[in-house]
């Protein structure tokens, strides 16, 4: 099964967040992408038990955005 895991900056709380179409009930965060990361590889395979899910193999594409402003001075 292919899982595709969407991780999001929030500037304001300073953390990233991940949620996933895939997997329900997935909303996790961290200040670390890599810990976020795997946080995520030993939630996920819970949460698809928990929803009835029970793939033998999963596949996660993991997708991340962050914009930041910046101001240029001249």
């Amino acid at each position: 099964m292919n899982c595709k895991i969407n991780f999001l900056w929030d500037n304001e709380a300073a953390v990233w967040i991940a949620t996933s179409p895939d997997v329900p009930g997935l909303m996790l965060e961290s200040g670390s992408l890599d810990a976020l990361i795997e946080r995520v590889k030993f939630a996920t395979p819970e949460l698809m038990e928990l929803n009835g899910i029970k793939p033998e193999n999963l596949n996660m594409s993991f997708i991340a955005k962050r914009e930041d402003k910046i101001t240029v001075n001249d």
